[in-house]
């Protein structure tokens, strides 16, 4: 049986939160900008020249990173127990 549309919805907003939970930043001393990513994700990173933009930029690199995997139906690393590779076929099919 296939899950509700919601539910899918849920489970991408849970794993993002995770991820951006598990991000790290630094300040880049030449020019004070700030730079954040989330090991474990390759190209998911962001600059910014202030931490509220970095995070904000981070996470919406997150989401694009995340449709455009889902779309391909490539792999997605399980963070928390939490397996979007299943949803990422459903995705793929639609």
């Amino acid at each position: 049986m296939e899950s509700e549309p919601w539910r899918k919805s849920v489970m991408l907003a849970e794993y993002i939160e995770v991820a951006m939970e598990l991000a790290r930043y630094e300040i880049i001393k030449d020019d004070d900008s700030y730079w954040g990513e989330i090991p474990g994700l390759q190209g998911v990173w962001a600059k910014h020249a202030s931490l509220a933009g970095c995070q904000r930029e981070l996470r919406e690199a997150l989401s694009d990173w995340l449709a455009l995997r889902l779309r391909l139906g490539l792999d997605i690393p399980e963070l928390a127990k939490m397996n979007l590779n299943r949803i990422g076929a459903i995705i793929a099919h639609d």
